[in-house]
């Protein structure tokens, strides 16, 4: 359990998160801000508290036995550059280069670009495949490393998702941590509507996967969810229920702000919001 300043803290950084993420998005006047601001608390308590990630990246003496995160939606590019820019990586000046000609920090993930990239994401339904691939290698090197996939709740609507699960159950991956960000919406709509998934818990479990569902704006179960996962026998999804838009209130559980940018007036009432 984390003490009364270690909240405080959380809560100061995924604010400093979230204002980062709209004020980017505002001036690339393109980009995701829904899924980008409902994984704040969720990667603010993984790069502040959990992961084993160098930020001198590649030049640390470490590198080898980092742990891999993987970033399977990419359009939720937003959130990643902010978090790493927050934590380090590279300056927090650049993040207002977003989506400019030129910028390393394209609207997808690229991994020869940006320190603390593991592997470039865009298309849908790659990264759980992906990361099978990583935790294969870890093992057979005996790496302790874990690989963390966050992955969108619209994006498990893809088969090779569904194939990734299977092969990790099968190889007894039990350094991969999915973390499922289950805010219910996609560009279309709600997922339910567009392609069910319910009851994902019972379906992960039938692909013999273990299963820890959470608030996923809840520092402390997102917390005891990784760690819990970190000790398991077998691969570990972790359902985190989030909230499309999290922090401003015209954005919450709104499909439609899936990616677009916030005019103006947005802007300057969404960074008030996120001062409260």
């Amino acid at each position: 359990m984390f003490t009364e300043d270690e909240l405080r803290e959380l809560r100061e950084a995924s604010v400093h998160t979230r204002k980062n993420i709209v004020k980017m998005i505002h001036n690339a006047k393109s980009g995701h801000p829904g899924g980008s601001l409902s994984g704040a608390d969720i990667l603010n308590v993984l790069y502040k508290k959990c992961l084993n990630i160098p930020v001198d990246w590649n030049n640390s003496p470490n590198f080898k036995n980092r742990d891999r995160f993987i970033l399977s939606k990419g359009h939720a590019s937003p959130l990643l550059y902010s978090i790493l820019a927050q934590y380090g990586f590279f300056p927090e000046e650049e993040l207002i280069t977003f989506r400019k000609f030129g910028s390393k920090l394209q609207g997808h993930p690229a991994k020869n670009y940006v320190p603390g990239v593991e592997t470039s994401t865009g298309s849908l339904g790659q990264g759980i495949s992906i990361a099978c691939g990583i935790a294969l290698g870890l093992k057979l090197d005996k790496n302790p490393a874990h690989v963390i996939v966050y992955t969108g709740d619209g994006e498990l609507q893809e088969g090779s998702c569904w194939e990734g699960f299977m092969q990790a159950a099968h190889k007894n991956l039990n350094n991969l941590i999915v973390i499922i960000d289950r805010n219910r919406l996609q560009i279309d709509g709600n997922t339910e509507n567009v392609m069910s998934l319910d009851n994902l818990h019972d379906k992960l479990k039938a692909f013999n996967w273990d299963v820890v569902e959470i608030n996923g704006h809840d520092y402390n179960q997102i917390y005891e969810a990784y760690i819990q996962a970190t000790k398991s026998s077998r691969p570990c999804a972790i359902i985190a229920n989030t909230i499309k838009g999290k922090g401003v209130s015209f954005m919450e559980n709104q499909a439609g702000w899936h990616g677009k940018a916030p005019n103006d007036e947005q802007l300057e009432q969404a960074l008030k919001e996120l001062e409260v």
